[in-house]
């Protein structure tokens, strides 16, 4: 028996070929587009405005699903977290982090991760799986269902009104599949989640990063976290691979076509590690001497269980941001947030692994 075929996730194209197939016309398809993404509807008898006949075809062949959700936890800050389950019983997790009138929705694009940078939790889980596009969105229209932002009218304050590629993996290990997702998001009959307020975060994988721009557009933010090549290549092997030259030639390429953005670099303040004021110098330097338009946002570590690393204390920290900003360039301090239910940043980790222990 054929399996039934997964809606969520093709593009505009792949929908309207599907359809093609049931000898539809191609409008049918912007109907049904509509359906999934604007209207977030999961059963084919609600899209009114299709014939019988159709949604019955659509029924026998076809199926839109989400995530599973098997926990969810929501910290003392409301940060919300949830522990997903797909088809296969892969597991990811994914966070939604509120602000008073909007909120960012952070979204994992592996099962697992293969960077393996020594402060995160998630690097301390070993890749399994990439995930389709499917299920790349698919957290997103969790997050849509728990707080009920179906439909969305152009009037409408959202509350997840941004996206953050940040969650577990390397979303240019993914690529192709992070695209076609984020285009979903983006598209504007459909989630319209703005492309300015889109961000996808990567640890430098220079070859692809290109193709972000070329293909999507969104904003920039890079995992520097080092101001050199020696120090770096210590807490992020996947520099041995991709040094900080290859790293900021890339970074300039970007620019040059997506010239309204500026690239952030995400900067975990480690004790005693990368946070001194001759680490600040050279970051100024480093930036100068590739002409990046850049701010920084500067991390707190956040511990998590078995790792050896210190947080950096605030003095130090904000000794820090002030010798970055003496240099020209923006570098906020990142509140915390979700500490207290591991969701903050570097702390995600897929917990299947842990319960089939105790089992």
């Amino acid at each position: 028996m054929n399996e039934k075929i997964e809606l969520i996730g093709l593009s505009r194209d792949e929908l309207a070929a599907e359809l093609a197939k049931l000898g539809e016309k191609p409008f049918r398809a912007k109907q049904i587009w509509h359906w999934l993404y604007n209207q977030g509807v999961t059963d084919f008898s609600a899209m009114t405005n299709l014939s019988k006949d159709l949604r019955e075809k659509l029924s026998a062949g076809y199926v839109i699903s989400r995530p599973k959700v098997v926990a969810r936890q929501i910290s003392s800050d409301k940060t919300s977290k949830w522990l997903l389950e797909f088809a296969d019983g892969q597991r990811v997790e994914m966070v939604y982090i509120p602000e008073e009138d909007r909120g960012a929705v952070c979204i994992s694009t592996q099962v697992g991760c293969a960077v393996g940078c020594t402060f995160c939790h998630t690097g301390s889980q070993r890749i399994t799986r990439n995930l389709t596009a499917g299920e790349i969105v698919g957290q997103f229209l969790v997050a849509r269902d728990a707080y009920n932002e179906w439909p969305t009218p152009a009037n409408e304050t959202r509350f997840l009104s941004n996206v953050v590629v940040m969650g577990m993996g390397e979303p240019l290990h993914n690529l192709d599949n992070v695209i076609t997702a984020l285009k979903i998001i983006s598209d504007g009959e459909g989630l319209a989640v703005s492309k300015r307020r889109i961000t996808l975060s990567t640890s430098g994988i220079a070859p692809k990063m290109t193709r972000v721009a070329q293909e999507l557009g969104v904003k920039l933010a890079v995992s520097l976290h080092a101001p050199n090549n020696e120090l770096r290549s210590k807490i992020m092997p996947i520099n041995n691979k991709y040094p900080l030259e290859e790293v900021m030639q890339a970074c300039q390429e970007y620019q040059k076509i997506v010239t309204s953005r500026f690239i952030t670099f995400e900067y975990l303040m480690l004790d005693g590690i990368n946070d001194s004021l001759d680490c600040a110098h050279q970051l100024i330097a480093l930036m100068k001497k590739y002409k990046i338009g850049a701010k920084f946002n500067l991390i707190p570590f956040n511990p998590w269980p078995g790792c050896a690393y210190k947080p950096s204390s605030r003095n130090r920290v904000m000794a820090f941001s002030r010798e970055l900003e003496k240099g020209g360039y923006a570098a906020p301090v990142r509140v915390a947030r979700g500490q207290d239910i591991l969701a903050a940043c570097g702390q995600l980790k897929s917990k299947k692994d842990e319960e089939d222990k105790k089992k």
